[in-house]
């Protein structure tokens, strides 16, 4: 049990003039577990923003929970990291927290440390044609 708060309200409880946190949704329970599995660098939302699941005034995107009862789950891997091994390990996490057929895309690879941004477009070493 938990001790009442300051102004007297329950734990758990909003005091008045708070609202209560919702209650995490399915889509973020998974998006949890999916983030503990070693190997994963992140959820991707797909190449236009298109693998999420919408809940009311948001989304959680890399979760994609459908009607038909298939759920698609789109990651980024650490670089290195065996991606079939990382695959079978997200399958593993979401089969514990949801019923049906698991799918899982990897969107990316993600080279730890480094910023996507410049290290794809900074060559390692000076090319003939550069002024460098």
């Amino acid at each position: 049990m938990t001790a009442p708060r300051a102004d007297g309200s329950p734990a758990g409880k909003a005091a008045a003039g708070e609202s209560a946190p919702p209650p995490p949704d399915r889509a973020d329970q998974l998006a949890a577990a999916v983030l503990a599995v070693p190997g994963v660098a992140g959820l991707h939302g797909g190449m236009f923003g298109e693998a999420a699941t919408y809940l009311p005034g948001r989304k959680v995107a890399g979760i994609r929970l459908a009607d038909t009862g298939t759920t698609t789950v789109h990651v980024t891997v650490v670089y290195g990291r065996d991606i079939d091994e990382v695959a079978a390990a997200v399958r593993r996490a979401a089969a514990a927290l949801i019923d049906g057929p698991v799918d899982v895309v990897v969107e990316d690879v993600a080279v730890p440390g480094a910023d996507p941004l410049t290290e794809i477009a900074r060559p390692s070493s000076p090319q003939p044609w550069s002024t460098a």
